[in-house]
Formats: structure tokens, C-alpha cells, sequence
């Protein structure tokens, strides 16, 4: 069975991993899906973020899982990418709310494809891109909170 986990990724983050790993171990594949939406500003290119979750991905040994990009309906997206089901996580009850609402949509467009959440990892929960985009911006440093491999690239990006 094959799973997508979609999200901005911008950047991917120790959290994000978290939840890719544990989907790896429930489904056969998994697509990270990164969403491009033209209304959002972010920090790395579509390009960018992919590369950045390919090496992360390399760097934790996680074979089943592959970085793509999409745009459009997520659940259009999960469709023409042969997936099942999505993978979100939630680290709050203000995430679980946007969340189902979500889910309820999707399940609206496309029944055929289910919604799993996967509730944060405690000592993650805290962990966003925008945490890490302000932590860096405002001088501290995002070791620890990033996959090791896409640190330098991070703190260079978002320092400046």
C-alpha cells in the first residue's frame, strides 16, 4: 500500500522526519509530497526542498520514501501519484481541528482515499518550518531541529 505525506516542507524538519520514518514502517511506499502553491512565499525553491528531502531521506536510510512535488488539490495530487491513503501529522488540538476538516474535504472529493494522522512525537510537537525559519532569522541555531545533512544549507539560507 502507498502513502503520501504532503506538506510545504520549507524546510523539512526533525518533526517532518519523524513522521515520514513512522510511515515507513506502516506503508510499502511513501511519496513526500511537497505542495507548491503559487500564494505562498517560502523561503527554498520547489527544487530545493526536494533535494533537501532526498538527502535527508539518504542520510536516515529510509528506502521506501521518495520526495515529489505537486500542485493543485492535494488529494488530486495523491490520486495521480497511485496512493491510498494521507499521512498528517498532528501536534495539536488546533492542528487536529484544521485537519479533519481537511480530511472530510478530501474524503468528499475522492472517497477512495483515506486520511491518517499521526500525532507528534512529544518532544517534537513544538517543531514547525516556521519555528525553524524564526529561530534562524533571529540568530539561533537550528541544529538539532533539521536533519543534519541540510543544516549548513538552512543556516545559510535563512541567516542572511
Amino acid at each position: 500500500m502507498k502513502a503520501c505525506f504532503s506538506g510545504s516542507f520549507d524546510p523539512v524538519t526533525n518533526g517532518h522526519m519523524d513522521i515520514i520514518r513512522r510511515a515507513a514502517a506502516l506503508f510499502d511506499e511513501v511519496d513526500v509530497l511537497i505542495m507548491e502553491n503559487p500564494r505562498k512565499t517560502t523561503a527554498f525553491t520547489a527544487a530545493e526542498r526536494k533535494q533537501m528531502i532526498a538527502d535527508s531521506l539518504k542520510a536516515e536510510g529510509i528506502a521506501n520514501a521518495k520526495a515529489v512535488t505537486g500542485s493543485g488539490l492535494t488529494v488530486d495530487a495523491v490520486h495521480s501519484l497511485g496512493a491510498d491513503v494521507i499521512v498528517r501529522g498532528v501536534r495539536s488540538v488546533t492542528d487536529y481541528e484544521y485537519e479533519v476538516l481537511q480530511a472530510t474535504a478530501n474524503r468528499m472529493l475522492r472517497k477512495e482515499i483515506e486520511t491518517l494522522f499521526l500525532v507528534a512525537t512529544p518532544e517534537l510537537s513544538y517543531l514547525s518550518s516556521s519555528v525553524i525559519k524564526e529561530i534562524v532569522m533571529n540568530g539561533g541555531s537550528a541544529k538539532g531541529l533539521v536533519p543534519d545533512c541540510i543544516l549548513e544549507e538552512v543556516t545559510e539560507r535563512l541567516s542572511h
